[in-house]
């Protein structure tokens, strides 16, 4: 079934965070990666004319700077290409871990709800509610009357122990942070 709420739910959790962030192309990766064919192009021209130089002359000023230039053209290419690689694998990393965060977050969203028993309704508006709309978005989003969304946030808090809506968010966050915050005078700092 697959309009039921429950089914409704679970696809609104596995959405959270992800705004459509995936290992798509990157525009400026396409940029790089043509200047970097482009570099390679020329500095296969000059090298074939840097060797066409020192046989039909030798090793004059002029073909010894051509090649010095050369020299200088590869290493920028390989440069580049290896920092590229680096970037690219740096991304790969930050996007997995993010999403390794996101399946983690989504997890502990679905425990907290299933421990406070919540109905599909107030799981939903409860998802809502933590995602940071307020109840006018949430009644029109589910297209229910502003007082029905009130009544559920009024039984979302009573199941939690919460008392409004800062208390519900910051529940949340607080179980995000590795470590408890410590104030400057807590810490020994004046």
């Amino acid at each position: 079934m697959l309009g039921n709420p429950e089914t409704k739910l679970l696809n609104i959790v596995n959405r959270i965070g992800d705004n459509g962030h995936s290992l798509r192309v990157n525009p400026r990766l396409i940029a790089l990666s043509t200047l970097i064919v482009l570099q390679a192009t020329s500095a296969t021209f000059f090298v074939g004319d840097v060797f066409a130089d020192y046989l039909a002359i030798g090793m004059d000023p002029h073909t010894s700077y051509e090649a010095l230039a050369v020299v200088a053209l590869v290493l920028g290419v390989l440069f580049g290409a290896v920092e590229m690689r680096r970037t690219m694998s740096r991304r790969i990393r930050a996007e997995s871990s993010l999403k390794m965060a996101q399946r983690t977050f989504s997890a502990m969203i679905e425990e907290r709800f299933s421990a406070w028993s919540l109905t599909a309704a107030e799981a939903e508006v409860a998802l809502l509610t933590l995602k940071g709309f307020d109840t006018n978005e949430v009644a029109v989003f589910r297209n229910t009357a502003n007082g029905t969304v009130r009544a559920q946030l009024t039984g979302i808090y009573a199941k939690s122990g919460l008392h409004n809506r800062g208390q519900f968010v910051s529940s949340f966050i607080d179980d995000l942070l590795e470590s408890p915050i410590h104030t400057k005078t807590s810490a020994g700092l004046p």
